[in-house]
């Protein structure tokens, strides 16, 4: 499946800036969703080919919302990456578990973004 429409989610305008330009650079439309619960609301709504999702976030946090896009029968399909400050071993697996395909460490290098999103 070619990668066209990605979403981003990140309570930090900052970083939700600097990979949507990443992004729009390499061609790909963006949406954004601040929060878990809009992530899960828009993911339904708009089918993005692609969910980069940050962790740390008020109220549902990356991980809660990644198990429940992962799980949900209308959007399983969509590929997640998480995209995290928290760089510990046991948080990346912790992340693989809850149905992310790739977990990336903040802050993000373009070339290893687009390594991650052209081996999906």
């Amino acid at each position: 499946m070619a990668i066209k429409n990605v979403m981003v989610v990140d309570d930090s305008p900052t970083d939700a800036h600097v990979i949507t330009d990443i992004l729009n650079k390499h061609g790909f439309t963006v949406s954004t969703a601040s929060s878990g619960e809009e992530a899960m609301a828009k993911s339904k709504a708009e089918k993005p080919d692609l969910i980069l999702m940050d962790v740390v976030m008020p109220g549902m946090s990356g991980f809660e919302a990644t198990r429940a896009i992962t799980r949900d029968p209308e959007t399983e399909s969509i590929p997640v990456i998480i995209c995290s400050s928290k760089g510990q071993e046991t948080d990346k697996a912790w992340g693989l578990r809850q149905g992310a395909r790739d977990y990336l460490v903040k802050p993000i290098s373009e070339k290893a973004l687009m390594e991650k999103i052209n081996s999906l």
